[in-house]
């Protein structure tokens, strides 16, 4: 579902917030933690998407889209439901939460640290608020961006 914007466009405008690199434990089971690096992007254009690429040490990355309201409550409180939930984790001497993804192909769980993620979404409400989020949105190109679709005309 990743799919790079045209290259005619300029693409200056998420400079504003660079891209957050963490390196997270995905749970292998309950006690087995494997280090994992994600990269989370915003971009102005999509501001209630963030992309985020799970950087695998050898072979290529998984890239998600997920909703930048469900990372920010997942901070705090239980998020999202089906494929993609975030809950903060017991209280602990580093705070995190924890993001289960799921499809049919991958079940996986990683522990987010949470005040680089807290810190880093706060940057990107302050370039575009949340209620601002679906300004200007055109819904037949989201969706088809959303589902990775083929471009056709609307009639």
């Amino acid at each position: 579902m990743h799919r790079d914007p045209p290259p005619s466009q300029p693409r200056t405008a998420p400079e504003l917030v660079p891209s957050l690199v963490l390196d997270l434990d995905q749970m292998l089971d309950e006690f087995t933690p494997l280090p994992v690096r994600a990269e989370f992007r915003f971009d102005p254009d999509l501001p209630a998407v963030i992309t985020v690429e799970f950087r695998a040490e050898r072979g290529p990355g998984l890239v998600w889209h997920i909703g930048r309201e469900l990372l920010h409550r997942g901070l705090t409180s239980m998020s999202g439901c089906g494929d993609i939930r975030m809950w903060p984790a017991l209280p602990r001497e580093r705070p995190s939460s924890w993001l289960l993804l799921e499809s049919q192909e991958v079940e996986a769980l990683f522990e987010v640290p949470a005040a680089p993620l807290a810190q880093w979404l706060e940057a990107t409400y302050r370039i575009t608020p949340a209620e601002a989020e679906m300004a200007g949105l055109h819904w037949d190109d989201f969706l088809r961006e959303l589902l990775d679709g083929p471009a056709t005309a609307c009639e």
